[in-house]
């Protein structure tokens, strides 16, 4: 099942567990739409014809829904006698934190087998160097920033750009290095205002007639990027400042290569460790390896931003 917003390599981590099923002559049942399929009964057999083509869409095609009722106890009993009515063993759950937090509290409750599969494109999961979908939706940033910057340069406008990240400043930091953005706000470190005046002007006196700022949706430098704009906006009239949200089509389209392939291998992974007879862990990718976290330590685990990165994106905005 996937569950939780979507991510782009899902379908690729979905042909991959119905593939490996199948390799292994193990029947696999499809879960529609998360943990609220699973309180309705929504199931469906998947072969491995199932899943001809869906290796290079994004979403997915088993549907994805948030479930209030799965977070009650008489939600998660409901649940629980679908599967069993369905002769289902084993549960490989395709998400973020909170879809791995229900997965936790039902192998708890049922000591039902879990295993999780990293999807989202925040990154912001303990226990994997890559999340599926973060780098398809760094690269869709990237190539929308590299847009903007043309008018910003044609127009010698200041552009504030928000990209996701609530929570974490994966994306805004590495797009924002990989499109050589002057300034990038993210909830890790509170850059905030004057500060962020301060780097406007001294670009300004540089020689820079357009900039480009990326914003994580999280930043708390102000209330949102709106907000920021007309902060500058006020302090610094001879900037023309443009904002653009990119919103959620950095939850869409086409995977990358690299998720393709690593949703392929944390697919089949997922499944062997399910023979094993082992549960309540997530299959992640470190040094290039694939390897096993416990689904509470995902979870709680915890992430920290690469201060590299940060040091280069300080040396860069020069």
């Amino acid at each position: 099942m996937t569950s939780g917003g979507d991510s782009p390599g899902m379908n690729a981590a979905i042909r991959s567990v119905v593939r490996t099923c199948a390799y292994y002559k193990i029947e696999c049942v499809g879960i529609y739409r998360g943990y609220q399929g699973m309180i309705e009964g929504d199931f469906t057999l998947l072969t491995a014809r199932s899943v001809n083509n869906i290796i290079n869409k994004g979403g997915t095609i088993l549907k994805s829904a948030r479930s209030d009722e799965f977070r009650t106890s008489e939600g998660r009993k409901k649940a629980h006698e679908n599967l069993i009515k369905q002769h289902i063993d084993g549960l490989v759950v395709i998400g973020g934190d909170g879809s791995f937090t229900g997965g936790v509290i039902f192998n708890k409750e049922y000591s039902f087998p879990v295993i999780g599969i990293p999807g989202t494109i925040d990154n912001d999961i303990f226990g994997t160097s890559h999340t599926l979908g973060y780098d398809t939706a760094l690269n869709t940033a990237v190539e929308a920033i590299d847009k903007i910057r043309d008018t910003a340069s044609s127009h010698n406008r200041l552009f504030f750009v928000e990209v996701m990240g609530r929570d974490a400043g994966f994306i805004a930091l590495n797009a924002g290095v990989g499109a050589g953005a002057e300034e990038i706000l993210i909830p890790e470190e509170n850059l905030g205002l004057d500060r962020l005046l301060e780097s406007l002007i001294k670009s300004r006196k540089s020689g820079k007639l357009s900039s480009i700022v990326v914003v994580a949706e999280g930043d708390k430098s102000g209330k949102n990027v709106f907000e920021l704009a007309k902060y500058v906006e006020d302090n610094m009239p001879e900037y023309d400042v443009r904002v653009s949200v990119l919103g959620h089509m950095q939850r869409g389209g086409s995977p990358s290569c690299f998720d393709r392939v690593l949703a392929s291998r944390l697919g089949v992974k997922a499944v062997e460790i399910l023979m094993d007879n082992k549960t309540n862990l997530m299959v992640g990718l470190k040094n290039n390896k694939v390897i096993t976290t416990d689904l509470e330590e995902a979870i709680t685990g915890g992430h920290s931003i690469n201060s590299e990165l940060l040091r280069v994106s300080d040396i860069m905005s020069t």
